[in-house]
């Protein structure tokens, strides 16, 4: 089944670019050129996935990102300015799964969706894992702690499992970037933001956390209780 993207941008040269790349990929197109106009597309007709550019007239994408997270996992691809180091960082804590910096290669930017839409996919049915009050059904993509739902995005759940699943196990920002997000090259801060993110819903005290653990001079640990 053919997959949904919205590609959400006010330059009408980019969306056309974008949209015929996108359509040789496979992927049913749809097009936004303001923030507002996507919000309501996606509430109405809930895409497989956002390519979304963070300049636009009205609410920004920031802005149009925030409010998604607030009702929906759908992925997002970021577009941002070449130079805009904060905006990408900004965008991956407010839950985007990806970025690319214009000016791009449009077909970067279709191998780069077909790439998140790979790794957001539902996972095959695996069962439940536990630690402590951290229950993770990995068929039904659902987590909770404590007995209360978790609001993790589609990358947040990607990273926990695989955390959960190689609990006491060393891994570098490269590996993690490989092995959850389908990478082989990358911003390594998208890690640590995705990181400092799951320990704000999963540790009882994200400061000083005893579940994800910093491996200094190498990444990250998950430490099962």
């Amino acid at each position: 089944m053919a997959t949904t993207v919205l590609v959400v941008d006010d330059d009408l040269t980019v969306r056309d670019v974008v949209r015929r790349y996108l359509e040789l990929a496979g992927h049913q197109v749809a097009l936004a050129d303001n923030g507002e106009d996507a919000l309501s597309w996606v509430e109405a007709n809930r895409p497989d996935l956002v390519v979304l550019d963070l300049m636009l007239p009205g609410i920004d994408g920031l802005e149009v990102c925030r409010r998604l997270r607030t009702t929906s996992s759908v992925p997002v691809v970021m577009l941002t300015a070449m130079g805009e180091e904060e905006n990408r960082i900004a965008g991956l804590q407010l839950g985007a799964d990806d970025y690319v910096t214009k000016p791009f290669s449009p077909r970067e930017l279709a191998l780069r969706v077909s790439s998140v839409l790979r790794r957001t996919a539902p996972a095959p049915p695996a069962g439940e894992v536990v630690d402590g009050d951290l229950r993770l059904d990995v068929t039904a993509r659902r987590a909770t702690r404590a007995g209360l739902d978790l609001a993790l995005t589609t990358r947040e759940f990607d990273l926990l499992a695989f955390f959960l699943t190689h609990s006491g196990e060393a891994f570098t920002r490269e590996q993690l970037l490989e092995k959850v997000w389908g990478w082989d090259f990358g911003d390594q801060s998208t890690v640590t933001v995705h990181v400092r993110r799951l320990r704000e819903k999963i540790e009882t005290a994200p400061a000083k956390p005893t579940r994800i653990a910093t491996v200094w001079g190498v990444g990250y640990r998950y430490d099962r209780r």
